[in-house]
């Protein structure tokens, strides 16, 4: 049985310790585009250990990259999980900080799957992660979907279904961010090794013509440009970022984030202008301070 609900459910928490350098948010940094023009201070400060800013979605992969060893395969170790790669999906993203990250530190990991929804065609593993500072304080709370396709019809809940809303205005800012035909590779060296991100042999497997950008990607890439582009460059203001995975991207498109503001309330839609504005994040929204 490849998901095995009550197992994965019931499991008690893996808790792990991890570390990072600044090294790993250099490179982390870079895999989301950061650094194009090395001439600009804005630029520079993602880039260069003098007075290093770390963007908020580091949590994503803290202790996941360079530091953590050598390149290792892919894999999903979860319990009660057992799926093949091609069948599965990164469909949703939930951020909360509850502290600034340093640019260099170590974090206690605790990981437990929280829900697991019956989609009908898929399921959906919901896998929730803390982390906190060696003092016991919590820095973040992350919530990640899995979409598991082929593996519903167990006969379980089928979870929240929210639907997708924008203000009906005109946004009040457009963010655009190219990236570039390696960012895939770049990035995949913090952590996400999965081969759909690097063998276009394993993409077409996979209903893809090419290798995709990993979905926390752009993830990151879209609270680059809002950090960047509203928050005056201040990464310790965003409050939480939340979206859902609508759509791949691949390599060398362009992602531009729609933005509409209510006080302290960002309401976001990233879609690719190359792909007619086919969407990229939905369900998308940042509480900042």
């Amino acid at each position: 049985m490849p998901i095995d609900v009550k197992a994965a459910l019931s499991a008690a928490p893996t808790v792990r310790e991890v570390s990072w350098t600044e090294r790993d948010v250099i490179l982390y940094h870079l895999g989301l585009g950061a650094g194009v023009d090395s001439l600009d201070p804005a630029e520079l400060r993602w880039v260069y250990e003098k007075d290093l800013a770390v963007l908020p979605t580091f949590a994503m992969i803290a202790g996941q990259g360079v530091s953590a060893g050598p390149v290792r395969p892919a894999g999903m170790n979860l319990p009660g999980i057992d799926i093949d790669l091609r069948k599965i999906l990164h469909s949703g993203q939930s951020l909360t900080l509850h502290a600034p990250i340093p640019a260099a530190g170590t974090a206690t990991i605790s990981q437990r799957i929280s829900d697991v929804w019956d989609k009908g065609k898929a399921a959906v593993i919901v896998l929730e992660t803390t982390g906190s500072d060696a003092d016991g304080q919590a820095l973040w709370t992350q919530s990640m979907q899995i979409w598991a396709r082929g593996e519903g019809g167990f006969g379980g809940e089928a979870g929240p279904d929210a639907v997708a809303t924008v203000p009906d205005r005109d946004a009040d800012k457009v963010l655009v961010s190219p990236t570039s035909t390696q960012q895939a590779l770049v990035y995949r060296l913090s952590g996400d090794l999965n081969p759909l991100h690097a063998d276009p042999a394993f993409a077409k497997t996979a209903g893809f013509d090419r290798p995709i950008l990993h979905g926390l990607a752009s993830y990151g890439v879209v609270c680059k440009a809002v950090v960047d582009g509203i928050l005056d460059g201040d990464p310790a203001r965003v409050r939480s970022f939340s979206v859902r995975f609508a759509g791949s991207l691949y390599p060398g498109e362009t992602i531009e984030t729609s933005v509409w503001r209510d006080g302290d309330t960002l309401t976001l839609l990233a879609t690719c202008p190359e792909r007619d504005g086919q969407s990229v994040l939905t369900h998308a929204t940042m509480e900042i301070r």
